[in-house]
């Protein structure tokens, strides 16, 4: 029999023992590394919680998180008891999975830990096969606890891909397809193409898929898809649309800012001047696929009035999404972590934060396109630092990231490899009227984000 677990750290320590392809790399999908007949056996044996609880399903490479957190938000406002899993986390794993906004307390954690230990223990006596993985491993302790809560409703956002992801032994009663661009490419393919079929893995048949996939290829996959298994498509830019408001920042004490709004437009309705909480043009457009997966819940019979709509996009937070940590300077925290994304920062940053000058703090982890990263966002900054976060051992090297600036013609970027002295020094660097972008990696933010939430008083 494994060892009891019974505290929080002994929590912790279980989760951190497992294969974690966060920290370290699985190989193609053809490899074997990801499959679902694993996590299949892992429910099975918890008694298939997934299977008692209806979903709201989303796949992408930028903006799942994002339009998962707004979903949630609006159905928590509309009265219903709503779950959500998101990964990865920022500073505490129990951020992945809550109800209603609340995460497992450290004796529930333990206690779920516990239970999913036991059948794990079981698992891994099997021979020829790898016991069960820390994110497999996490999304059953987010179906016991949802169970658990009395959640009527998971909001669930996919960690790798889609078709052979943990989640996708969910039942959904909507699928999101947020837009798909080139990231784990190691893992799921070379092309937006094929990226795409690994994300479209996720549509059942004759359940309605809601995309904001815009690419060509992706859009031809997911539409081929789609009618293959009966699925009815509403395609951002075709069926629906959406036009964005850019609102105003708070420069000086007293200044009120303006919030960003959206207008939202679905064959004969119309939504009007809805809030956005998040910024960007980007985040629109994820308001707006969560606009029409809602509207589609409705009519499956969820009351979901629009005052809720309103209230929950209003009420949205989501750490280290364009943070806004301070106003003078300004200090933003993203955890943009592939081309897409940081394309997204770099036109956030031009439309809505003017600056005397911009300072860029960077960390990224060597499996992503940072070469691709950098030369988008290299541009709009005056001064360049490059760190590295420690606590993942997937991170670039700071002098190896100055390097490719180097190549791309920005020779005389700084190298502090301590990422808590490279934050001081940016923050040397800035006075009043400058920006501050710390981003490169869900790991950079996570790191830095406690001392600088106490830092700069942000909440």
């Amino acid at each position: 029999m494994p060892i009891r677990i019974t505290t929080l750290r002994q929590a912790h320590e279980f989760l951190a023992s497992r294969v974690n392809f966060e920290r370290q790399l699985a190989g193609p999908v053809e490899s074997g590394d990801i499959h679902l007949e694993r996590m299949r056996h892992l429910l099975e044996r918890l008694g298939n919680p997934q299977d008692r609880l209806p979903a709201v399903h989303l796949a992408g490479t930028k903006g799942k998180g994002s339009t998962a957190v707004m979903i949630a938000r609006v159905l928590e406002a509309a009265g219903v008891r709503t779950a959500l899993f998101t990964s990865p986390h920022l500073q505490t794993f129990e951020e992945r999975l809550t109800v209603n906004g609340r995460p497992p307390t450290g004796a529930e954690l333990a206690s779920l830990v516990d239970r999913v230990a036991q059948v794990t223990a079981e698992l891994d006596r099997l021979p020829g096969q790898l016991g069960p993985t820390y994110f497999e491993i996490a999304t059953a302790l987010g179906w016991l606890y949802f169970l658990d809560q009395q959640a009527e409703l998971v909001v669930l956002e996919v960690g790798l891909g889609g078709r052979l992801d943990s989640t996708n032994l969910c039942q959904p009663l909507v699928s999101v397809i947020t837009p798909i661009g080139l990231d784990h490419t190691r893992q799921l393919g070379e092309t937006i193409a094929a990226i795409a079929r690994e994300k479209a893995g996720i549509i059942r048949t004759g359940v309605p898929v809601v995309s904001g996939a815009l690419h060509p290829d992706a859009s031809r996959v997911i539409a081929d898809t789609c009618a293959e298994r009966g699925a009815p498509l509403f395609q951002l830019d075709r069926d629906f649309d959406c036009t964005w408001h850019p609102g105003t920042v708070a420069k000086q004490p007293g200044d009120t800012p303006a919030p960003d709004h959206l207008d939202v437009r679905w064959g004969s309705r119309e939504w009007a001047r809805l809030p956005l909480a998040l910024h960007g043009e980007h985040q629109a457009c994820n308001a707006a696929q969560a606009v029409v997966a809602l509207e589609l819940l409705r009519s499956r019979g969820w009351t979901i009035p629009d005052a809720a709509l309103r209230r929950g996009l209003r009420e949205v937070h989501w750490p280290g999404r364009i943070e806004v940590l301070s106003r003078r300077p300004v200090v933003i925290l993203d955890a943009a972590h592939n081309v897409p994304a940081i394309e997204a920062l770099v036109a956030t940053l031009t439309a809505r934060f003017p600056a005397r000058q911009r300072v860029l703090l960077f960390a990224a982890s060597r499996d992503k396109d940072v070469a691709g990263m950098l030369h988008r966002i290299l541009p709009v900054f005056d001064h360049v630092i490059f760190t590295e976060f420690s606590r993942n051992p997937r991170a670039q090297a700071a002098d190896e990231l100055a390097q490719m600036a180097r190549e791309q013609g920005r020779p005389n970027c700084e190298v502090i490899s301590e990422i808590h002295q490279a934050w001081s020094r940016a923050r040397s660097l800035a006075t009043a009227e400058d920006l501050v972008c710390v981003t490169g990696s869900f790991f950079t933010i996570g790191e830095l984000r406690p001392q600088l939430l106490a830092e700069l008083g942000a909440s």
